[in-house]
């Protein structure tokens, strides 16, 4: 009998966004990192398997959803069973490099989600850059590829941040350019929203004064539309991770003038818990 209880909104927290928090001089560690989380209202952890996590999230009551990155099938166990040792939250995988064939790419997922179901793992492919998945061509070539060997699509993590730059974007079309398959994204347990524009794979959650940033504000009916688009579906084990995906400066994804990003993150973070509590009421 289907789950008809309010479906519930993990909010899982990037590691690599405290990077260089407080400073680059005396950044926290796991169990700091975890307890900012905690306090923060959050309820998870996003990152690949350090094993210091495993006693951070049992200290301060947290899930663990893990992330990996692999070119080769036989790597595949290893690294989700890494994952699986800390919590089995879902797990983001990228896979292989921007130029690797599309036929390549689909054998190789349908290896991975074999994998993945034989362990009983929720492993997504993520859409993302430098990766199989780096155009929404060749992301959707390899969910019909896998469609049509295995009968089912793979689990896909959905970071439009990497479409959306690619296609050269306006705010007013965010959400009909980007939802190419919306079953698919559905069907998805795990999503990173990484807030953008055409121009910027990421922006600035607010303007530092404490108020939306006018970048934030074009991109939110869109946050609103996607997780409306996922609660009309079928809403697997009745529970959406979101990730707030907001990148450090260490890197390149957060720009010198942006606020800190940590405490964008907090912001955005509330926000979507924000809609999420107005389309489930």
């Amino acid at each position: 009998m289907p789950d008809s209880s309010t479906p519930k909104l993990t909010i899982a927290l990037n590691f690599w966004t405290m990077w260089g928090y407080p400073s680059a001089d005396a950044e926290w560690n796991a169990d700091q990192r975890a307890a900012a989380i905690k306090e923060a209202g959050f309820d998870a952890i996003a990152y690949g398997p350090d094993p210091a996590i495993k006693e951070a999230i049992a200290k301060h009551g947290l899930r663990f959803g893990g992330a990996f990155d692999a070119s080769e099938v036989e790597q595949f166990e290893p690294k989700i069973k890494a994952c699986l040792e800390i919590d089995n939250g879902p797990i983001n995988c990228q896979l292989c490099d921007h130029d690797t064939p599309v036929e390549e790419a689909v054998e190789k997922t349908v290896e991975l989600m074999k994998v993945s179901e034989s362990l009983g793992a929720e492993v997504h492919l993520e859409m993302h850059r430098d990766t199989c998945t780096e155009t929404p061509e060749k992301q959707y070539a390899i969910i019909e590829g896998v469609l049509a060997k295995t009968g089912k699509k793979p689990r896909v993590n959905f970071d439009f941040s990497h479409p959306g730059i690619v296609k050269h974007l306006n705010p007013d079309n965010y959400a009909e350019r980007l939802f190419e398959d919306i079953p698919c994204f559905q069907a998805s347990t795990l999503w990173h929203m990484r807030p953008f524009n055409g121009h910027h794979c990421q922006i600035p959650i607010t303007d530092g004064n404490g108020n939306f940033s006018p970048e934030y504000e074009d991109i939110r009916p869109f946050i609103k539309a996607a997780l409306e688009h996922w609660l009309a579906g079928p809403k697997p084990n009745n529970e959406l991770w979101v990730v707030p995906e907001l990148g450090p400066t260490r890197g390149g994804y957060g720009l010198s003038c942006f606020p800190t990003i940590w405490e964008d993150a907090i912001v955005l973070g509330k926000d979507i818990q924000k809609f999420w509590a107005e389309l489930t009421a």
